[in-house]
């Protein structure tokens, strides 16, 4: 039961991290889990484990970190498609 609730948790911070960058994660629900996960390591490297954890996963931190990761991703696959034109 704490993996699905792990999941479900990356999951809603990818898509959160997504919906306040106004940039859509590649990959659907699949991806939004994978740069919530991300970002709860990201933001657990930075800021340790700041406010409330749930499903094992400290929110503000992972947030913050799927942030940074979703920019990151974002600016990686603009400039990709840039080079295949």
């Amino acid at each position: 039961m704490g993996l699905i609730i792990f999941l479900i948790v990356g999951g809603i911070i990818g898509w959160l991290a997504g919906l306040i960058l106004g940039k859509d994660v590649p990959g659907g629900i699949i991806g939004n889990i994978i740069a919530g996960i991300i970002g709860a390591w990201i933001g657990g490297k930075l800021l340790g484990s700041l406010g409330p954890v749930v499903g094992g996963m400290a929110i503000i931190p992972a947030l913050l970190g799927a942030i940074i990761f979703v920019f990151i991703l974002s600016l990686i696959l603009r400039s990709t498609r840039k080079a295949a034109h």
